[in-house]
């Protein structure tokens, strides 16, 4: 049975934020991610990206999108090849913009 994980991302909160932690094993596969920029007149920057061992300092980052806008309004959605098969020790992470506001829903 598929699960969404829902999000509201607002970029004054921080820098990067932590969708899925690394080595849980449910979400190795991702059907889909929507991206929704909710301001009325803003394009937001957004890069989703995966990750290991995020406190270690030392950590392997792969970019599945990177500082895209994505306009006022308007969604993007990410879904099958788009998004690779994420190894269980990787986690997925969202950076946006200070002043960016965005609604995740993940799809597993």
């Amino acid at each position: 049975m598929a699960t969404t994980r829902f999000f509201n991302i607002i970029g004054s909160n921080g820098v990067t934020v932590e969708l899925t932690a690394p080595a849980i094993a449910q979400i190795n596969v991702v059907k889909s991610i929507l991206l929704t920029n909710v301001h009325a007149t803003a394009d937001a920057t957004v890069t989703l990206f995966i990750e290991d061992q995020p406190t270690s300092g030392a950590s392997n980052t792969f970019n599945i999108i990177h500082t895209v806008a994505i306009p006022a309004d308007t969604s993007l959605l990410l879904h099958g090849s788009d998004i690779p098969k994420i190894p269980n020790r990787f986690g997925i992470y969202i950076t946006v913009g200070s002043s960016d506001t965005i609604d995740v829903l993940i799809n597993i």
